[in-house]
């Protein structure tokens, strides 16, 4: 009986000693796995990140060059209306002179 008492209490002090240790190992285990879970959603984010500006860039390359095509085909109308107005003074000039020209 004191053989089991001391064995029972030898297996008590040894499990009180040894927990913390065990602990300590047990938590630093789980920092390690939550640390390393951080980083990768940290570089998961970075590389979403990257993906929306890397499509922001494109589609403000997008617009650019859609402004640019507008910018164009505005000052190409422009010009056709300049040209237009251009034939249309010279008519009317050569009209005019045909009407001077008949009243004298």
């Amino acid at each position: 009986m004191k053989r089991q008492f001391f064995a029972a209490l030898f297996l008590t002090v040894a499990t009180v000693a040894i927990a913390p240790t065990a602990n300590a190992a047990e938590t630093k285990a789980v920092e390690n796995i939550q640390s390393t879970r951080l980083e990768f959603l940290n570089n998961q984010t970075k590389a979403v990140s990257d993906i929306q500006a890397t499509r922001l860039a494109h589609l403000d390359m997008q617009t650019k060059a859609v402004d640019d095509i507008q910018a164009t085909r505005l000052e190409f109308l422009s010009n056709q209306t300049k040209a237009v107005e251009d034939v249309q003074a010279t008519r009317l000039d050569f009209l005019n002179t045909q009407t001077k020209a008949v009243l004298r």
